[in-house]
């Protein structure tokens, strides 16, 4: 599986990364428009990204702005949002305007921070990403925080 992990805070990402990376490759974008020059890159070379995790609030293009681009140009061409990159939105912002904004924008999920990775790997199974022989990498019992005030990097890993 190719991830493209996008988002603007350093500790996040690492710890994105940390659990992602049991499951296959995974790619680092800062922002929106990073997000979008490594899709197009991905496409471009026919090694396209099979699952996005998209923060909203980013410098240069916020989440939702890039999730609009991703899918039209997916539609441009002729790939439907359904058969396209599955985007689960991680964000800190859980107000009912940026989840339905979200879904309208065509993401596949809506996880808040702090991102619990069980509920990753439920998405990530729902979305026919991982089946059972990936699940032995599973860690058990893990809550990323990656909410910006939430201490240390050490401190956000909680077991």
């Amino acid at each position: 599986m190719r991830t493209l992990i996008v988002e603007d805070d350093f500790t996040s990402r690492l710890l994105l990364q940390s659990f992602l990376s049991k499951y296959g490759e995974c790619h680092i974008a800062v922002n929106g428009k990073e997000a979008l020059a490594a899709f197009r890159a991905g496409h471009k070379s026919g090694q396209h990204y099979n699952l996005i995790c998209m923060d909203i609030m980013m410098p240069e293009m916020d989440g939702q702005t890039a999730i609009k681009e991703i899918r039209a140009l997916e539609e441009a061409g002729g790939t439907l949002s359904t058969n396209g990159v599955k985007i689960i939105m991680t964000t800190a912002l859980d107000d009912v305007k940026n989840v339905v904004q979200s879904f309208k924008s065509l993401c596949d999920a809506y996880l808040f921070k702090p991102i619990d990775t069980g509920k990753l790997l439920g998405h990530m199974k729902d979305l026919h990403l991982v089946y059972p022989s990936n699940f032995a990498a599973k860690p058990t019992g893990v809550e990323l925080d990656l909410s910006a005030d939430s201490g240390t990097p050490a401190e956000r890993l909680k077991r």
